[in-house]
């Protein structure tokens, strides 16, 4: 058992010590875009599945409610939350829409969509990602292994590389942390 324990702890080290190397600078400005969209009256629209699904829906927590400081709620919706929406589209029209067609509804030019894939390669998370390019909306991507399709469609792409999930899902949450850190620390001097 202790191996498992100091194997996992050092993987999830390097992952992390990965995103210190290679990613600080798409973090960045990741951040400024979410930033400038909010300052604009902008909304952040978050979705994944699975895990990156309860990350997208703690980022939206964060960003509605607080980070570090008490102020203002920001506007961002999980696309990963209502139940009818997700089946009924799942239902009608395929599961591989059921994110493209929320964002379809609910975004417009000046948001922000983050789409979030441990893989790089989920087709709904990449269908809801091209919806939000022809809305003009800025595209972020959280994603694992080499990045994927997602990457490649997106403005800015956080790629965690590694092909071990659970690995990728620890550093998105990281992402996820100091992307709201930020976020709050600007709009909130």
């Amino acid at each position: 058992m202790k191996n498992i324990i100091e194997e996992s702890i050092k993987d999830s080290m390097r992952a992390h010590e990965g995103l210190l190397k290679d990613e600080t600078a798409n973090i960045e400005k990741a951040a400024r875009i979410i930033i400038k969209s909010l300052r604009l009256g902008g909304k952040v629209l978050i979705f994944g599945n699975g895990g990156s699904a309860a990350d997208s829906q703690h980022m939206a927590a964060e960003l509605v409610g607080r980070f570090k400081k008490e102020r203002r709620g920001l506007a961002a919706i999980a696309l990963t939350t209502n139940t009818s929406i997700l089946t009924s589209v799942g239902n009608d029209y395929g599961y591989d829409v059921v994110f493209s067609r929320q964002v379809a509804a609910l975004g417009k030019k000046g948001d922000v969509a983050i789409g979030i894939s441990t893989s790089g390669n989920s087709v709904n998370v990449l269908n809801a990602i091209n919806e939000a390019r022809s809305l003009e909306m800025s595209t972020i991507s959280l994603a694992g292994c080499d990045g994927g399709k997602l990457s490649k469609a997106c403005d800015i792409s956080i790629i965690v590389r590694t092909k071990d999930t659970p690995r990728v899902q620890e550093s998105h949450i990281t992402i996820i942390h100091i992307l709201c850190d930020l976020i709050e620390n600007e709009l909130f001097k």
